[in-house]
């Protein structure tokens, strides 16, 4: 394995959007921009780097997570529900109801499988009763994967599809699971990766990627940088970024190359912007959720 050495002196601000807790980068090849959300302020955006524009869509409630869908729409996991938005970005229809208490539960991270269904999971908000689920939603509707989570995260699949990564973030753990692509079941749980935290350092497993390698990056929240695992978990490099709280990362630009990474915002004001690497090694094409996979 090569190992992915940054061309550049490490991550630069491309983007001061100002996110109180941005999430859910995803690289859409065409027309080369990049989604990414705003999860409390119920915003998501579409920026185009080429030309530096950025346009915001407005929603009514929180949003997770979001990707495009195969009828060139998108598929996003918002508190109340699993919706399909219009080209416009607007809400058009509900595909599930979130089945927890929407009180203290919103739908979170999420990622496409190999086939078009969508993983997605949710937070358990008071991160008091473990009440969080992993869910796959397809054709077939709502089905549990995982449950007994505090915060479902880190969403990422291997080259060949058949390993699912997931994080349950507050627990400082990354699981892998053996994944059926043809019946979307995800078996045979363990431990992937298992940070230890310490008085000066809470970084713990937020959002995810995986280059073409096969090897898994992960933004620490509260741990000001992005680590590269390898494929049996062994960490490869750290890549300190200028925010305490990064939130997750994805491959994009011609080459899939430029590791975007969202942020969330401090009390001091701090962080909240998009950031990019150049990351010597490129990533996996985002997929379209396909509502007849």
């Amino acid at each position: 394995m090569s190992g992915a050495k940054p061309r550049a002196p490490g991550f630069r601000l491309v983007l001061d959007c100002r996110c109180a807790l941005g999430e859910s980068p995803v690289w859409m090849r065409e027309p080369g921009e990049l989604l990414f959300v705003d999860v409390p302020a119920g915003r998501w955006f579409r920026h185009d780097p080429v030309r530096g524009t950025c346009v915001a869509h407005d929603l009514d409630e929180a949003i997770g997570c979001i990707a495009p869908a195969t009828d060139g729409g998108f598929v996003a996991g918002l508190r109340s529900g699993i919706w399909h938005l219009g080209p416009s970005g607007r809400k058009e229809a509900k595909l599930a109801d979130n089945p927890e208490d929407t009180t203290v539960s919103r739908f979170n991270d999420g990622c496409i499988d190999p086939v078009g269904r969508f993983l997605v999971g949710t937070i358990d908000e008071p991160k008091a009763g473990g009440r969080a689920c992993l869910y796959r939603f397809d054709r077939r509707g709502l089905a549990c994967i995982a449950r007994d989570l505090m915060t479902s995260n880190g969403l990422a699949f291997s080259p060949d599809g058949r390993t699912l990564y997931h994080a349950d973030t507050p627990r400082f753990v990354v699981y892998r699971y053996d994944y059926d692509v043809a019946t979307g079941e995800a078996a045979n749980r363990r431990v992937f990766v298992r940070l230890e935290p310490t008085a000066t350092d809470r970084g713990r497993p937020d959002g995810a990627a995986v280059d073409v390698e096969g090897c898994y990056w992960s933004a620490l929240y509260e741990g000001g940088r992005v680590c590269r695992y390898d494929p049996d978990g062994a960490l490869i490099a750290e890549y300190p970024i200028p925010a305490r709280s990064p939130t997750m990362p994805a491959f994009g630009g011609p080459d899939l190359a430029t590791l975007y990474v969202t942020t969330a915002q401090h009390a001091d004001g701090s962080g909240g912007g998009l950031y990019a690497l150049d990351a010597g090694v490129a990533g996996l094409p985002a997929r379209a959720f396909d509502p007849q996979a």
